[in-house]
């Protein structure tokens, strides 16, 4: 999409220059030579930022910023000042506009101005998106009637509304950004920015560009000044997520903003002040990696002001047919699917698989579902083999069926397998694990990141399960 931008200027070499360095970077322009015409076309255009000069005749810029605000328009709105002006500028910024510039212009603060802006605005198209879907999903996806769901859904309602540091720990495919959605929704911040990072996904050499942004030349590629997401995140809430694949470097530069408040883009010197609320997330045990010393013990305290754990699907497996539940509701409504439903002894054995994906594994099943049975009561027979290892809850008839499974083996062969061959429960899952991922594996010809969407694993969380066990990946 191609940002529309108006130039309110008199002066028509300032409007053509503007015109010329916005164009060049894709940018539609439309150009008033003062404030009435500049007013005009406000209520005939859509527009996404304004650059209004102060000093004009007729209507001057102050004037024409005060008829926008009246008008209930929110467009950005960027002075243009001369040198003289600056006490001017700052009053203007007082009655609602966004930022200003000084002429000469420059080329580089022109459009590191423009692009921050339109960043801010494609983040809070976002964070619309995200209050709608939250205000009318996230309630319910925190979906649980057992003792374990109902004291974490206490414990988020009583620190949401504070501005306490929050440290979630969980399963990779507990809910953790769902969580952190839901403290931010129900914080003082909600009506400012969420915005996400997830450590892990983000190369070494580029996380502290994303976190803290960049100068122009920064460094090779670096064309542009860049926001990081601290900034982005100014008087909102910053989501960390997968903290514990930070590298000690990072977690060091991260602690000193905490510490501070403030930070530098990287190639730059000038400090920027931020206030954010922080909540982070990982599925690593953070007090082991302390002790191995891959993770610091400062950071570890001062991100651990309220920490939330969240149980794994198998800890409250009372809860999986409400999950179903939505999760039919929700993927049939986003998707047009027709609902479907489970018998009882379904249900039952699905409550009983141990569910390693955790939610979201248990979310890619229902859609699997969903595609496959549309319309109809799905029982056991119905059910792909994988969710029928390991599960005592088959009946007799079933348990004799002798049709094979993909593992060759008929379902209480299967299930003897699974239940007489290891002593404990770790042995068992472990066993599982190895016979699960190494057929998957094979079925999808040894794509990882195919087979991690399939099966609802992070794929780098699939690749350290898959060295665990010494499974070879072609």
């Amino acid at each position: 999409m191609a940002w529309k931008i108006l130039i309110i200027d008199d002066e028509s070499d300032i409007r053509s220059s503007l015109s010329g360095i916005l164009e060049d970077e894709g940018y539609i322009t439309l150009e008033a030579e003062d404030g009435e015409k500049g007013l005009g076309l406000l209520k005939e255009e859509q527009v996404d930022l304004v650059f209004l000069d102060i000093w004009m005749p007729k209507i001057d810029g102050l004037e024409v910023l005060r008829q926008i605000r009246l008008s209930q328009n929110s467009v950005p709105v960027v002075m243009i000042s001369g040198h003289g002006n600056i006490e001017t500028a700052v009053k203007a910024i007082k009655e609602g506009a966004t930022d200003f510039i000084e002429k000469p212009l420059s080329l580089d603060k022109v459009l590191s101005v423009s692009s921050k802006i339109f960043e801010l605005n494609n983040l809070k198209r976002e964070n619309q998106i995200l209050r709608s879907r939250l205000n009318s999903q996230t309630v319910q996806e925190i979906t649980g009637e057992s003792l374990v769901m109902q004291e974490l859904k206490a414990q988020i309602a009583r620190v949401a509304p504070t501005d306490a540091w929050v440290l979630i720990t969980g399963e990779n495919g507990t809910g953790k950004e769902i969580v952190a959605q839901s403290i931010h929704a129900q914080s003082k911040r909600a009506g400012n920015t969420l915005v996400a990072l997830n450590c892990a996904a983000i190369p070494e050499e580029l996380i502290e560009s994303e976190l803290f942004g960049h100068e122009k030349g920064a460094f090779t590629g670096a064309d542009s000044a860049k926001i990081g997401k601290f900034e982005l995140a100014h008087q909102g809430t910053l989501f960390l997520d997968e903290i514990g694949d930070m590298s000690l470097k990072t977690q060091a530069k991260i602690l000193r903003i905490l510490q501070e408040k403030s930070f530098e883009r990287v190639g730059g010197n000038k400090s920027f002040k931020v206030d954010v609320r922080v909540i982070a997330a990982t599925n690593k045990n953070l007090e082991e990696a302390i002790e191995k010393g891959s993770f610091r013990q400062d950071l570890y305290y001062r991100l651990r002001v309220f920490p939330l754990t969240l149980p794994p699907l198998r800890k409250r497996s009372g809860d999986i047919p409400l999950l179903i539940d939505e999760f039919i509701y929700q993927l049939s409504q986003e998707h047009g699917f027709t609902p479907l439903s489970f018998t009882p002894e379904t249900l039952e054995m699905l409550e009983a698989y141990p569910w390693f994906g955790n939610v979201r594994e248990l979310k890619n099943f229902v859609e699997r579902m969903l595609i496959l049975y549309p319309g109809q009561l799905v029982d056991i027979n119905k059910i792909p083999s994988e969710y029928l290892i390991g599960n005592s809850n088959l009946k007799s008839t079933e348990l004799n069926n002798p049709i094979k499974s993909e593992y060759g083996l008929n379902k209480f062969e299967e299930l003897q397998i699974s239940e007489g061959t290891e002593e404990d429960f770790k042995s068992a899952r472990n066993a599982f694990e190895i016979r699960f991922l190494t057929r998957k594996l094979k079925e999808y010809n040894g794509n990882v990141a195919k087979l991690a969407e399939a099966i609802g694993l992070e794929r780098s969380y699939l690749y350290r399960k898959l060295r665990s066990h010494n499974i070879q990946v072609d």
